[in-house]
């Protein structure tokens, strides 16, 4: 008996070692740098409320805290080390629109998105616009639909991906207003806005985060705005419900996730603390200057979200049988 009670007792500390260990590290934290990942190239949307938000949390937090970069897969080799890094509140992720339509767009992803990451918080959502370099003859949307139909090719336009929203939105778009595109995708929004105020793709469509500063010199040429309402940044710009199909609305939006069974003790904090960095007067402004409609929703909003999105463009993707590298 007095074995078996020895026994047990061994058992049970041996079950409560890793609770205790858990706990203490939970208790410390943050003991050591916490990682951002932006799963884009530097100079893209992600990356610039990473770069954002990491000054000020390190001093919330009283740690540094850096921004790594690993682009690739439309934003899913970044998502995808996030989501197999430990569940210690040292690892998140900022994702852009295209965390939505990852699962339906690559069915052989590294992770799963609803079960191995966990939602911290719905950032923003903004509209997109669809514009032309300025050395296009082109300065309306009617103008972009006769030139897409004037010639054998149609036209040329580029996004920040294949199977990003604004990729599905002027597919989408083709199909129903029946004119002719081709799609350019690159490697995030750092290098589509190089090479659209450059003129090597003719035409881009991305969020007006994105492209307002490039708006504003001149050397992009607003068309449409794919929400539902005018963008603010651009009010004298029509949206697409307006001119063509009413009702229509396609929103990107940026979130911020961790690995799946990250304390919610830790979750929480961080909810806390990225909420206070963007209500700034500073950067709320900074923000909203460039179309980006702050919506600072907590964990359980952004998971419901995500699934409407996810639902939402899968449809798209179905039926114009859209893959990745398209």
């Amino acid at each position: 008996m007095k074995k078996l009670r020895a026994w047990l007792l061994a058992s049970l500390c041996c079950l409560a070692a890793p609770v205790a260990v858990m706990a203490q590290a939970q208790a410390n934290w943050p003991s050591k740098p916490i990682r951002l990942i932006s799963p884009f190239p530097a100079g893209g949307t992600t990356d610039q409320l990473a770069r954002m938000v990491a000054p000020a949390l390190s001093q919330a937090l009283g740690t540094s805290v850096i921004v790594e970069n690993r682009a690739g897969g439309n934003g899913s080799i970044g998502t995808g080390i996030a989501a197999k890094s430990p569940p210690d509140g040292y690892t998140f992720v900022f994702v852009f629109d295209t965390h939505g339509t990852n699962p339906s767009l690559i069915p052989n992803m590294s992770f799963d998105t609803r079960t191995e990451l966990t939602p911290v918080m719905l950032i923003a959502t903004g509209a997109m616009v669809i514009t032309a370099h300025k050395s296009q003859p082109v300065r309306t949307f009617e103008e972009l639909m006769k030139t897409a139909n004037a010639g054998a090719g149609g036209i040329s336009y580029g996004t920040i991906a294949s199977g990003s929203l604004a990729h599905l939105a002027m597919t989408s778009l083709a199909a129903q207003l029946k004119f002719r595109a081709t799609h350019v995708p690159y490697k995030g929004g750092g290098p589509l806005a190089i090479d659209a105020v450059a003129g090597h793709v003719p035409y881009a469509v991305a969020t007006t985060a994105l492209f307002s500063q490039h708006i504003r010199s001149g050397a992009l040429i607003p068309l449409a705005v794919t929400s539902s309402t005018r963008d603010p940044v651009v009010p004298n710009v029509p949206t697409l419900a307006e001119l063509h199909l009413p009702g229509f609305e396609a929103a990107a939006w940026w979130g911020v996730f961790a690995p799946a069974k990250t304390p919610p003790e830790i979750i929480g904090r961080v909810y806390k603390e990225l909420s206070i960095i963007f209500n700034d007067p500073q950067n709320k402004e900074k923000l909203a200057a460039q179309g980006m409609n702050l919506k600072l929703a907590p964990p359980e909003q952004l998971g419901k979200f995500l699934d409407d999105q996810i639902v939402q463009w899968s449809k798209v993707i179905k039926e114009h049988n859209i893959r990745a590298g398209d």
